[in-house]
C-alpha cells in the first residue's frame, strides 16, 4: 500500500472503533497498527480528532498548535488538503475514494471554522 491508501485504511480502522465509542483498550490496538503502517503521532491525532471532539479538534485536524500564526495555519491547511485528497486513493475504486472525502471535508471544516474564530 502507498502512503494515501495506509492513511484511508486507518481512517476506516479508526471510524469503525468509534462507532460504539473508543475505548481505551480500542485506541490501544490502533496506536499500535498506526506505528506498523508507519503514520505519525500528528497523523494519528489528526484522524482521532475527527472523532473525538475536544475544543482544539479544529488544529488537530490541521496538524497545528493553537498557538500558531495565521499564516502557518494556511500553509497547514494547504498540506492537509493534498495528504488526504480524495484522488489520491481514486485507484481504490469509487467507495474507497468517496470514503476519502469524509476526512477531506473535515479538513475543510476545520480550516474554516478556524478562519472564522481568528476572523482569516
Amino acid at each position: 500500500m502507498d502512503y494515501s491508501q495506509r492513511l484511508q485504511l486507518y481512517h476506516y480502522l479508526v471510524a469503525l472503533g468509534a462507532c460504539d465509542g473508543l475505548h481505551q483498550r480500542e485506541v490501544d490496538v490502533l496506536e499500535t497498527i498506526a506505528t506498523y503502517i508507519g503514520l505519525s503521532k500528528e497523523e494519528v491525532d489528526s484522524i482521532f480528532a475527527q472523532f473525538r471532539p475536544s475544543n482544539e479538534s479544529n488544529y488537530r485536524i490541521l496538524e497545528i498548535e493553537p498557538n500558531v500564526t495565521d499564516e502557518e495555519v494556511k500553509k497547514a491547511y494547504r498540506k492537509m488538503a493534498i495528504k488526504y485528497h480524495p484522488d489520491k486513493v481514486a485507484t481504490l475504486g469509487e467507495d474507497v475514494q468517496k470514503a476519502a472525502e469524509e476526512k477531506f471535508k473535515a479538513v475543510n471544516q476545520a480550516y474554516e471554522a478556524i478562519c472564522k474564530e481568528r476572523g482569516i
